[in-house]
């Protein structure tokens, strides 16, 4: 009896949760299934714009999914061993991101050869033997007595996405080509020297920008003023704010830096009157920052290529200050190094073209058309956009 009960403590130690966070990996399978054999069943839509395109036999292209299934077999005991060397989390996020690489550079293929490579080695080795190999694994892990609804509801989607896929491509294929959404990207723009430094301009004053918002509040506690007397200062450098974006330039932003890193040293005089002057100086100047950006990057890149422009944009700039309060114990030396960043980026604004002069910029090359849809395309938006920039306020980037 003493066996028997031993013997059923172990087999409860060694049963899964049967729900809970199971459920979660249920639903991760769930997706990958339908990428991974959605993908699979769908390949037909592509085997014509292939055969058309690189211009080869049937058999030749059959190829490529022929090395996938291959790849995915051969390489399942390698996506065991790292599952058991290392952790099993790890080494699915790195199948799924090394499949999507595949794929993407598949869209760059030039011939059939890179098709083998990209969507037969590549992306086959990964999106099983590194990714749904080790998710399989890991639900039949998590469960024990509902292990057979728990697969079951996960491979559904194999069916949902062999019925949605197959239309969805198509459509996909007839509208952009079988390469795809990377010409509306704008990427060439990343290989355009005033995009860049205006991108760099912008990321370093997105690094000191918000760090008054973050930190002024917690500063002028620790300078010793009231909790009110500390929020009304944030208060009133938001009214400020509203004005400085309608009187807005490049000059406006260059100041906002040095207020910044003038906000801590007002406060050490112990002055509230001087940390609030400071603060209202800030709002005004810092007010220009969005107002500059969205104003100014048409005449760099042009109006047609603004979203996209706009897009890339907002990747790059997604920079962070350090934690230099932490390291430091004090705020300032985050107000002064945010400061500095902000000047910087002027600085490095100062060095696209046309950047001191009193005159309207010319509006850049449309790179989509000959010369006459280029002044065809001045449409009202561009006007608008040269009066603005015809502004006092506005000169500086002109």
């Amino acid at each position: 009896m003493k066996h028997n009960a031993a013997i059923k403590v172990l087999i409860r130690r060694n049963e899964g949760p049967d729900g809970g966070w199971g459920w979660v990996l249920v639903a991760a399978l769930f997706i990958s299934t339908s990428l991974v054999f959605g993908l699979m069943r769908s390949l037909g839509i592509f085997f014509v714009e292939f055969v058309q395109y690189f211009e080869e036999s049937a058999h030749a292209i059959s190829w490529i999914s022929s090395i996938g299934l291959a790849s995915q077999q051969f390489f399942s005991p390698l996506g065991a061993a790292l599952c058991n060397a290392y952790n099993t989390r790890l080494v699915v996020m790195a199948g799924g991101l090394l499949a999507g690489l595949g794929f993407i550079l598949a869209s760059q293929a030039t011939s059939v050869f890179h098709l083998y490579l990209t969507m037969g080695v590549v992306s086959g080795e990964f999106r099983m033997g590194l990714d749904l190999q080790p998710m399989v694994a890991t639900v039949m892990a998590a469960f024990t007595r509902r292990r057979a609804l728990a697969l079951g509801l996960a491979f559904s989607s194999i069916g949902l996405s062999s019925f949605a896929f197959n239309p969805l491509f198509l459509l996909l294929v007839e509208r952009y080509a079988w390469r795809g959404v990377s010409s509306y990207l704008e990427l060439s723009l990343l290989l355009e020297r005033p995009y860049l430094t205006f991108a760099l301009g912008v990321s370093l004053f997105n690094m000191g920008y918000f760090v008054p918002y973050f930190h002024l509040v917690a500063h002028s506690r620790q300078a010793g003023f009231s909790e009110y007397q500390a929020a009304f200062v944030m208060s009133a450098a938001g009214i400020t704010d509203i004005l400085g974006r309608v009187a807005s330039g490049c000059l406006w932003t260059f100041l906002a830096g040095v207020f910044i890193m003038l906000l801590p040293v007002s406060s050490l005089t112990g002055s509230y009157a001087a940390l609030m002057t400071v603060a209202l100086f800030y709002g005004f100047t810092s007010g220009a920052l969005t107002s500059l950006v969205f104003a100014v990057l048409p005449a760099i890149v042009g109006v047609e290529r603004v979203m996209g422009a706009l897009g890339l944009l907002q990747l790059i700039e997604r920079l962070a200050p350090g934690l230099l309060k932490d390291t430091t114990g004090s705020y300032v030396a985050s107000f002064l190094v945010a400061g500095a960043f902000l000047i910087l980026g002027t600085l490095t604004m100062a060095t696209l073209p046309h950047f001191f002069s009193c005159k309207n910029p010319l509006p850049p090359p449309n790179r989509r058309g000959s010369a006459a849809d280029k002044e065809s395309s001045l449409h009202p938006e561009l006007e608008q956009m040269n009066d603005l920039t015809s502004d006092p306020n506005q000169r500086g980037l002109e």
